[in-house]
């Protein structure tokens, strides 16, 4: 596998010389052809701004990596154009129809699976290309043969939470999360893989900010395992009431580990929990980890690689001109090296195959690590066409 790199500078270095020693004048600067416009559509306001301004800084990063700096696939300009969704599945509808309308041929981000969901019939409508990004849904994966996604998926979570578990048949589990899309993807998600358990739904009100109730209940199940899917900023109460109610000591409690800046609000709550991991810093060592680290400047935190995937992506299918047709047929099955290894798009229903991990936090005074326990491969975290 191996990324495309455009050698554009590196062949007007040599026409230049050519030229020079055939006595030649220097040849003027190629005109640039029309630009390629891409829309991005995520969240920079609203309860998850962090991990659409994660999405998009990986992007940046991403983009100069796959093109070498130029932000050009051959001679076309990259024309980026951004929308704040915050959240709402209607600003973002709004978002995508005006771009199309300008001419826009690919759109990508949505960190919101509720969001995704409704930007995903818009782009089969329109004959556009859609690139989601940290949205998780299950849902996406073969919604129509214009999506794609440039982040890890809910199922692909599971099959991490299940090592946890061992062999599920017989056993209770809960699955403790939050009345939406993502929530209930997740719970489609343990029922599919944890075959011959038992599947509790525990679900919360999105809107609610006291989870003692909840809490109990996850407790008086008694189950073998507890999975927790969470997202936005009501985490922290969250797991206290989990801890509070006796649920870590009780059984396994496993989750996905969020992005650097909850660490420090869980305490010494996130030292019991067992972690399945989409990224963290460090969990990797690629030529596009180290990239991105250079660009970013700072850790690498949750969401940078899908912004990262997603601008290889975008370029990868470029390269393929703007019919989208020939767009789609260069990412169907496409394998290549990103920020945790190796990828691979399904043909079938354009899952995104890649390596996950089991992690564990440490606590050194008010400082917390995230440490590596295993590297799952990406054939092992997801079977090609489970959905159809």
């Amino acid at each position: 596998m191996r990324l495309r790199h455009l050698l554009t500078s590196g062949v007007a270095v040599l026409a230049a010389v050519a030229l020079a020693a055939s006595g030649c004048s220097s040849p003027k600067k190629a005109a640039d052809g029309p630009a390629y416009k891409v829309g991005i559509i995520t969240s920079t306001s609203g309860a998850l701004s962090a991990y659409g301004q994660q999405y998009l800084d990986g992007f940046q990063a991403g983009l100069d990596y796959a093109t070498g700096g130029t932000r050009k696939v051959g001679n076309h300009p990259i024309e980026l154009t951004t929308a704040d969704d915050a959240g709402d599945p209607a600003k973002a509808v709004s978002a995508a129809t005006d771009m199309i309308g300008k001419g826009t041929k690919i759109i990508a981000g949505s960190a919101v699976s509720g969001v995704a969901l409704q930007v995903a019939p818009i782009a089969e409508q329109n004959k556009v290309l859609f690139i989601s990004g940290p949205a998780a849904t299950d849902a996406l994966t073969g919604i129509n043969k214009y999506t794609f996604r440039s982040g890890r998926q809910s199922l692909q979570d599971v099959f991490v939470a299940r090592s946890y578990l061992g062999d599920p048949a017989g056993k209770k589990v809960v699955v403790f999360a939050q009345d939406t899309a993502f929530g209930q993807a997740n719970v489609a998600a343990v029922q599919l893989v944890a075959t011959g358990a038992n599947v509790v739904p525990v679900l919360v009100d999105a809107n609610a900010t006291e989870f003692t109730t909840f809490a109990k209940k996850a407790l008086d199940e008694q189950a073998d395992l507890v999975f927790v899917a969470w997202a936005g900023t009501t985490a922290a109460a969250m797991w206290q009431s989990l801890d509070q109610q006796g649920v870590l000591a009780s059984t396994t409690v496993v989750t996905g580990l969020a992005d650097r800046v909850t660490w420090p609000a869980l305490g010494e709550v996130g030292t019991k929990i067992s972690f399945l991991a989409h990224y963290f810093d460090g969990a990797s060592d690629t030529p596009a980890s180290q990239a991105l680290a250079t660009a970013l400047g700072k850790p690498i935190d949750l969401f940078n690689p899908d912004g990262f995937t997603a601008a290889q992506m975008i370029v990868h299918a470029l390269e393929a001109g703007e019919d989208v047709d020939a767009m789609i047929g260069a990412l169907e099955g496409w394998s290549f090296e990103s920020v945790k290894g190796g990828y691979e798009i399904t043909p079938e229903d354009h899952a995104l195959l890649q390596p996950m991990y089991q992690a564990k936090l440490t606590a050194d005074g008010g400082e917390f690590t995230a440490e590596l326990l295993k590297a799952v491969p990406a054939d092992e975290v997801v079977t090609p066409g489970l959905f159809h």
